[in-house]
């Protein structure tokens, strides 16, 4: 979908739709049309106005409404949604608001589509920030993947070509063109988080996130090192081949490196878990818990959909990217609940549960990073079923060793729409984690702090460098759509990262 935009009143422009807005307390108090909603009702003698009230329409956020105009107007027909109270209105009801009416569009068959900035015009929200949230949003609420449906069994698109933004003020047009800008960098890499994951794990093996980082690199213009699993073991990760070695696919790990022109502020490292599929290896998971568990690299799909974004975007951050890629396999050459398995780092891990593989193989990621002594280092992973419990699909869990950088990430997710929830990681959350024959054990307590258990793992790797755990496994797969899209992988974390890294740092 192309997004364009028009310094012209939006009642003279030509569209199949005209997407216009009301706020919640407008219409309890009797209906008062301002801006360009009120400009349209104008142009239609009032039909608006009328409408509205026929049809008692509160304006609760995401409702709509849709007017057919007869030809009073150019636009065919006017999509009318509710922006809520406008005493709660922030840059999440634009989200809520902008998909509501981006996919009710699509409902009607328009192939083009007229738009307001939604609430600008009440001081609360910036309006580089409302078209870049306006533009990822009409982006990926209508994202879809059918890459595997017979011609036959496809449903005829109906696709939006063109979403024009109108607005009159032309000294707002800078700004807005620079949020269209990077909502469409945006939301193209989050895209390509969501494709990854979605594609089947028979396909979205090591090798093909590879060869997918290795188009990036080059898109990109950046350094690009992928390790076999002989050079992995010349490097002793005999944590991450321990995990690889029950699964005839081979393992791939994954660096890339993006430089700015300038002298960068930080360095920055981001790792991403990539178990293409996690069966739980021989501490086999339940059929149905197996399901989804071509998402389980959701992780490394967030990290190179961000690095995706470095030639546009360019931040002044050197940032580092690590992704070690494999299955978790039951194989003949499975490694086996009570082996004990030395890490990149020299530290010894017994193994209890084979299904606890991903903070295995985040030991190497992280202890190879290490070396290179990054200021911050920021790991997303599908860690743990207990982070779901926790926080079901609404909030991604985050566990830090320095609070300012996690105050830093969690307000950074939180303004890109990916909500983020503090969990505490104590002393006696790293008793949990001691081994009687090893220097650590791969689980914790039973039952108890299972998210922490993961993140005071990884955190034995990290040295002292500030480090960011992010447990993405609930949002990272979703029942149902929401105002980012239809039901399944999300691609969460790219916005996150994205605005982190050009806005935080």
């Amino acid at each position: 979908m192309k997004i364009i935009l028009k310094n012209q009143k939006l009642e003279n422009i030509p569209c199949d739709v005209l997407i216009i807005n009301l706020f919640e307390v407008e219409s309890r108090h009797g209906v008062t049309l301002r801006g360009g909603t009120g400009a349209v009702n104008l142009a239609l003698d009032g039909l608006i106005k009328k409408i509205i009230k026929e049809e008692d329409f509160k304006g609760k956020i995401g409702s709509t409404l849709t007017i057919r105009t007869n030809g009073s107007i150019p636009a065919k027909k006017v999509i009318i949604v509710g922006l809520g109270e406008k005493e709660k209105f922030d840059l999440n009801a634009v989200r809520k608001a902008s998909a509501a009416a981006i996919r009710t569009a699509k409902r009607e068959k328009a192939k083009t589509a007229c738009t307001i900035l939604h609430g600008v015009g009440t001081g609360k929200i910036d309006t580089k920030d409302a078209a870049q949230t306006l533009t990822e949003v009409s982006q990926l609420a209508i994202y879809e993947f059918d890459k595997f449906k017979s011609k036959d069994k496809k449903e005829p698109k109906k696709e939006i070509q063109t979403l024009i933004i109108a607005e009159t003020d032309k000294s707002k047009l800078k700004d807005i063109e620079a949020g269209v800008k990077k909502g469409n960098i945006v939301a193209k890499a989050q895209a390509l988080a969501r494709d990854m994951v979605t594609e089947s794990a028979i396909t979205m093996t090591p090798t093909k996130i590879a060869n997918i980082a290795r188009k990036v690199a080059k898109e990109n213009k950046l350094k690009i090192k992928v390790l076999d699993r002989e050079a992995c073991e010349k490097l002793g990760m005999g944590a991450f081949l321990a995990v690889a070695q029950g699964s005839n696919e081979p393992p791939k790990f994954i660096e890339i490196k993006y430089t700015p022109k300038g002298k960068p502020k930080k360095h920055i490292a981001i790792v991403g878990k990539g178990i293409t599929f996690d069966s739980g290896g021989l501490s086999l998971k339940p059929a149905n818990s197996m399901e989804t568990m071509k998402d389980d690299m959701s992780g490394s799909a967030a990290v190179i959909g961000t690095m995706s974004t470095m030639r546009e975007l360019q931040p002044d951050v050197a940032v580092t990217m690590i992704v070690a890629a494999t299955e978790n396999m039951p194989g003949g050459k499975a490694y086996r609940p009570g082996d004990v398995i030395r890490s990149m780092a020299g530290k010894t891990i017994e193994v209890l549960n084979t299904d606890a593989e991903g903070r295995v193989t985040l030991a190497d990621a992280v202890s190879y990073v290490v070396k290179q002594k990054p200021d911050e280092i920021i790991d997303l992973a599908t860690l743990t079923g207990a982070c779901v419990v926790a926080l079901g699909d609404t909030a991604n869990g985050v566990m830090t060793n320095n609070q300012e950088l996690a105050d830093k990430i969690i307000r950074a997710g939180n303004e890109a729409g990916e909500r983020m929830w503090q969990l505490p990681l104590f002393d006696e959350d790293r008793e949990k984690i001691k081994s009687d024959i090893a220097d650590m054990i791969n689980t914790g307590s039973k039952g108890k702090s299972g998210a922490q258990n993961g993140a005071v793992f990884i955190e034995k790797f990290v040295a002292d460098i500030p480090w960011v755990h992010i447990d993405i496994a609930g949002p990272s797969w979703i029942d149902k759509e929401n105002e980012y899209g239809p039901k399944g992988p999300t691609g969460v974390g790219v916005r996150t990262l994205v605005n982190y890294l050009t806005n935080y740092v």
